[in-house]
Formats: structure tokens, sequence, C-alpha cells
């Protein structure tokens, strides 16, 4: 048997049936074993699971209530906090009050303190959220934490 190089079709440009003839083979949805998505859980079962496995069933979250969107917590530690606090103070971006550098997280873009590190100095520290830890902490430094949203 010779091996064909290139398909029939390739060959048969021309032609209106490309060798097939005009009644029924290679014409309606017979040849491909029905239009779509037919079969899939009969004869096509086999391409299901090699291809699609996940075709089938339900899949991940559908969220019932998707107005409420949460806020995103952009967070920052006291370490990392008491590194920042002298490069701000020379841009003008702290003020002090009473010996005290006077943080609004807000304004940096930060919304919430967590307890992480240490202070290198007292500070009074204007967030929206504040772990118990951070409070702890920026207490035992001299400082205060300002905590501006109610807690629930």
């Amino acid at each position: 048997m010779v091996v064909r190089k290139e398909k029939k079709s390739r060959k048969l440009r021309g032609s209106r049936t490309h060798g097939y003839g005009r009644v029924g083979q290679h014409r309606k949805a017979g040849s491909r074993g029905g239009r779509g998505a037919a079969g899939l859980h009969k004869h096509k079962w086999t391409w299901v699971v090699k291809y699609h496995p996940d075709w089938f069933g339900k899949h991940g979250f559908r969220n019932p209530n998707p107005t409420i969107v949460k806020k995103e917590i952009k967070a920052i530690n006291l370490k990392e906090l008491s590194e920042k606090v002298e490069e701000l103070l020379q841009e003008n971006k702290l003020r002090l009050e009473n010996n005290l550098v006077v943080v609004d997280l807000v304004e940096l873009g930060y919304n919430k303190l967590l307890g992480e590190g240490n202070l290198s100095r007292p500070m009074k520290i204007v967030t929206p959220r504040a772990t118990k830890a951070a409070i702890e902490k920026v207490r035992e430094a001299g400082g205060e934490v300002v905590v501006t949203t109610p807690s629930k």
C-alpha cells in the first residue's frame, strides 16, 4: 500500500466533493458523530476523558452577592515604619507634636498596622486598623495608636 504524502483534500482542490461523491459520504454531520457537543456522554466519551476532563460538572464558586467588594489590606510592620520614619521626616511628610512623631498611615498608603519589630522612637500613629500586638508595642515605646474605624 502506498503512503499518501498529502491529504486527499489538498490534491482535489478544484472539485466539489473531493472524490467522495455527492450523496452522503463526508457531507453531513454523521461523519463527525453529530453536531456540536453531541455524543460527549456516549460515543465521544474517550475524547472527553483525554482532551477535556473538566467538560462536565460544576466548577468554582459563584458569589451570590457580588456587589460587596472586600477591601484590600495594605499593611505595614512596626519594623518597616521605624526604618522609614527618619526619611519621611526629612521629606516633611510627618510632623512633630509634643515630642511625638505623628504618622498618618492612610496618607502613606497603608490601612493596617502590624506588630512585627519594634519602634526606635515614640510615635503617635493614626490608622484605620491595628493589631493588639502593634498597639501594645507602640505604648511600650512611649507612643500611642489612634484607631479611626470602630471595632466590630
